[in-house]
């Protein structure tokens, strides 16, 4: 069996996430079906994690064992030909059979987008979340130096989460500002359910002026989700890129002459 990796970039507005579910459809099983007309047989995907519900990618990463002989560019043009236009593969590539798309990732960036003025915006509504009030992004800013290295995130997880230990590791939060539109970029090492959401709707609320900057230690220490702020919609939400470690290079033997 081959072991095929994928780069995904998909509008997530449409669907219940990435992966199965009972209530909706999903990117995962639009894939699996995509992958079942192709090769004929039932084809699992595996993704990087779980994308919620009207959440977006541009660096979504799957993989998929196949004993097809259809080389990486034709499994590309042959699902970009049948999948829907939301939904899009940017690159394919066979791999090692021990890379995993969730186990071996090391880090992903996410990024928020926000769109702060009096008017919102009719052509990236399913995009970006919409903020009439003033914000104070400087205050937003050193909240977020708070958030940065290795915490427990008990208070920004979303319930139901089911990971083990809360602690995780933000290597970096950013907030950009240009003209009316914010975005929040943060690189992790792992994100609890609806964790970016939760902290970009404390974030917020720290723009509002209804958290100081420095009550985000207080917050973090506490581990109680009704100390955060509020969370953030899904639609203003996008998985970024997601990182792996290099391929180990190849040792080429070399015959001995006699």
């Amino acid at each position: 069996m081959r072991r095929i990796k994928l780069l995904l970039e998909y509008e997530g507005s449409q669907y219940h996430g990435w992966q199965y579910q009972p209530n909706g459809i999903t990117i995962q099983e639009v894939l699996e079906k995509r992958l079942e007309t192709i090769t004929g047989k039932k084809t699992p995907v595996v993704g990087s994690g779980r994308t919620d519900s009207g959440v977006h990618a541009e660096g979504q990463v799957a993989h998929f064992n196949t004993a097809s002989n259809m080389t990486p560019r034709q499994f590309l043009k042959a699902l970009n030909s049948l999948l829907p236009h939301d939904i899009v593969v940017r690159a394919v590539e066979e791999v090692d059979s021990d890379f995993h798309a969730r186990k071996s990732a090391k880090r992903k960036i996410y990024r928020y987008t926000l769109l702060n003025r009096d008017y919102p915006s009719a052509l990236r509504c399913r995009q970006a979340h919409y903020v009439a009030q003033p914000l104070k992004v400087t205050a937003m800013r050193k909240a977020a130096r708070h958030l940065v290295g290795k915490h427990n995130f008990k208070s920004f997880q979303g319930a139901g989460c089911e990971a083990k230990s809360a602690v995780r590791e933000i290597h970096d939060l950013s907030i950009k500002k240009r003209g009316d539109w914010i975005e929040f970029s943060v690189d992790g090492s792992g994100f609890l359910k609806h964790m970016v959401r939760n902290l970009v709707g404390t974030l917020i609320e720290v723009g509002y002026g209804r958290i100081e900057p420095d009550d985000i230690k207080a917050i973090l220490k506490a581990r109680d989700r009704k100390k955060a702020g509020p969370t953030a919609p899904a639609r203003g939400l996008c998985l970024v890129e997601v990182f792996y470690d290099k391929p180990k290079a190849k040792r080429c033997k070399v015959s001995k002459k006699k």
